[in-house]
């Protein structure tokens, strides 16, 4: 089964596709406000953007942006002598080097507002005060680790160019290789890699970036670099890397659809070489024809590799998305324009009370998680799976004030399904006869919701306004949970977050101005784009599809509930009465609320 499966480019700019069972990646631009399907662009974001100059700006503000963009523009190797190029003989030792390239980090921050520029005094020398957001640093194996800075502010001064010459040179520069997030977008490429989760089934990914500069035949040196240097350090708990000892000998080689690769790899037998082909396969998912393992020099394995793609998925798709929302204390299923319409796969007699529910589909079988209300008013979660319709359900021995929407863990256990939910304010692992039991996390305010990949080893979660994101192992049913990894975020007192695609996701808080919104982010948090503003409201709940399937929703749909309404994008609109179907006569009046997809 098909479906370009959208992963994001650096804040929604451009949002390059990775194909889940086979194919090759497009890119599509990012839908805001609830626009239509995206369209495509060029592969691989097109040519490199021309590097920035000191001569390109002589006022203050436009030299500082060019400042920012300058170490991102390019190798690596050469960051600290383009950023050079715009600091002042007699400062430019305030910028130290790093001994090695290896070791050359950027530290990649997002500017809050514009610069504060104070007009020329003390000899002609201008300040410049820069209000950053720390987003990251950015590691020579372009993955996007945490801040380790804690700066809020950068000063900078200027002055003219010597002898009188157009444009302006720093005299007072930060001592850390400073990169604004428009540059990182600007001349990096988002690159996603692949690593083999625990039982080795199937495949998680993993964001890093690639400078636009890498000419193709580098990419397959570097992706088989970053492979044997294992995950990011958050996906660590989830995945396997590979053997100890594992390391490239020499730079790929080849082109026009040849390509061969010698590693050093301790045990290297067929198995060995296998699932290392099938990541390369989907780490590289731009190249076509043949590739080569070599170990120490000898021939061990050719790989087809768009075959080898069609051959071996990534991780389940799913199955062909339908939306349902909660109307009248039922779940009830949409009708939205021409799309896929099925009924509730859960027995009518236990289709009552809910306030909130998750659909899964597994094989042959439904995975259904309702939160449902008891006469004392507390909730409690009941779980069943099974034939569609679901018959036998089970429900959680406690009860709670407030559950969030559950998610399943697509796990490829079927006999042990299992999943996550927020129970007042503390994160709860569910299995398929709703024992619910507490997962321990180091996060400092209340968990309100959670939220799993469509690989089933990643989740997001928001706890106490903040967002998070962490890798899960599921070993016969037991479900681990890794220390969770912050992301910076622009909005504030966060109250919900989805999967909108294979490493972005959408999550609903409030603005600068306090104004509830809808963003969407890179999983790493490297770009933040706005997908709705003014909303009005808090949003309560929310739910996205993150593509899998052929014949599905428009790319990047979501929807939400807020002020106990339902909402959608693509376009944006409530979702009115009249669009709920299979209401017995006689229910209550009232708006859908509690939206969510089945796929």
């Amino acid at each position: 089964m098909r479906r370009r499966l959208l992963t994001a480019l650096l804040g929604g700019v451009l949002l390059p596709a990775g194909l889940v069972g086979c194919g090759l990646p497009h890119e599509t631009e990012v839908q805001v406000d609830g626009s239509g399907p995206a369209a495509e662009a060029g592969a691989l974001n097109g040519s490199p953007a021309r590097p920035p100059t000191p001569g390109d700006s002589s006022e203050p503000g436009p030299f500082i942006d060019n400042y920012l963009r300058a170490a991102a523009a390019g190798e690596r190797e050469q960051g600290y002598a383009r950023a050079k190029e715009f600091v002042a003989q007699e400062a430019k030792g305030q910028l130290r080097e790093k001994p090695q390239s290896s070791e050359i980090e950027l530290t990649v921050v997002r500017l809050r507002e514009k610069p504060v520029i104070t007009p020329p005094v003390n000899q002609g020398t201008t300040d410049v005060t820069v209000k950053v957001q720390q987003v990251g640093v950015l590691r020579a194996d372009g993955a996007l680790d945490p801040p380790e800075a804690s700066e809020t502010e950068y000063k900078f001064q200027l002055r003219r160019a010597d002898a009188g010459g157009p444009g302006l040179l720093l005299t007072n520069v930060p001592n850390v290789l400073l990169v604004s997030d428009t540059a990182l977008r600007e001349y990096y490429r988002s690159r996603t890699i692949y690593f083999w989760n625990s039982d080795q089934s199937r495949l998680v990914p993993d964001l890093r970036y690639l400078p636009s500069s890498v000419p193709a035949e580098r990419r397959v040196t570097d992706v088989v670099k970053w492979l044997a240097g294992g995950p990011s350090k958050w996906l660590a708990q989830g995945v396997t890397g590979l053997p100890d000892g594992t390391r490239p000998i020499n730079n790929a080689t080849g082109a026009d659809g040849h390509w061969e690769v010698n590693l050093t790899m301790p045990g290297a037998d067929d198995k060995k070489l296998g699932l290392l082909a099938t990541q390369l396969a989907w780490s590289l998912p731009e190249l076509n024809g043949q590739l080569d393992l070599k170990i120490q020099n000898q021939k061990r394995l050719t790989v087809d590799l768009q075959e080898e793609r069609r051959a071996h998925a990534a991780y389940p798709a799913g199955d062909r998305p339908a939306r349902f929302s909660v109307y009248d204390g039922a779940i009830r299923p949409l009708a939205i324009a021409n799309e896929p319409r099925v009924a509730v796969p859960v027995d009518a007699e236990d289709n009552k009370n809910v306030v909130a529910a998750a659909l899964a589909r597994a094989d042959d079988q439904v995975l259904a998680a309702l939160v449902v209300t008891g006469t004392d008013r507390r909730q409690r979660l009941k779980v069943g799976s099974g034939p569609d319709p679901v018959t036998v359900f089970n429900t959680s021995e406690h009860s709670y004030a407030a559950l969030g929407r559950p998610t399943w863990l697509r796990s490829l256990d079927g006999r042990h399904p299992a999943g996550l939910v927020a129970a007042d304010g503390k994160l709860y692992r569910f299995d398929g006869s709703a024992q619910m039991s507490l997962v321990p996390l180091a996060v400092p305010g209340p968990v309100v919701a959670v939220a799993g990949s469509l690989d089933g080893h990643r989740i997001a979660l928001v706890s106490g306004g903040k967002l998070y994101v962490a890798a899960v192992s599921v070993d016969g049913g037991v479900v681990g949970v890794g220390p969770p990894q912050r992301l910076a975020i622009l909005l504030s007192g966060v109250t919900a977050v989805d999967w909108l695609a294979e490493n972005e996701l959408v999550l609903a808080g409030n603005e600068a101005d306090r104004r509830p919104a809808i963003h969407q982010i890179t999983v790493d948090g490297a770009q933040e784009t706005a997908l709705k503003r003014d909303i009005g409201a808090e949003v309560t709940q929310l739910a996205a599809y993150p593509g899998g399937a052929v014949g599905g929703l428009p790319s990047l749909s979501y929807m939400y509930e807020a002020n106990k309404a339902a909402y959608r994008n693509n376009p944006f609109d409530n979702i009115k009465r009249e669009q709920v179907l299979d209401v017995p006569a006689g229910s209550r009046a009232t708006n859908p609320t509690a939206p969510f997809f089945l796929y």
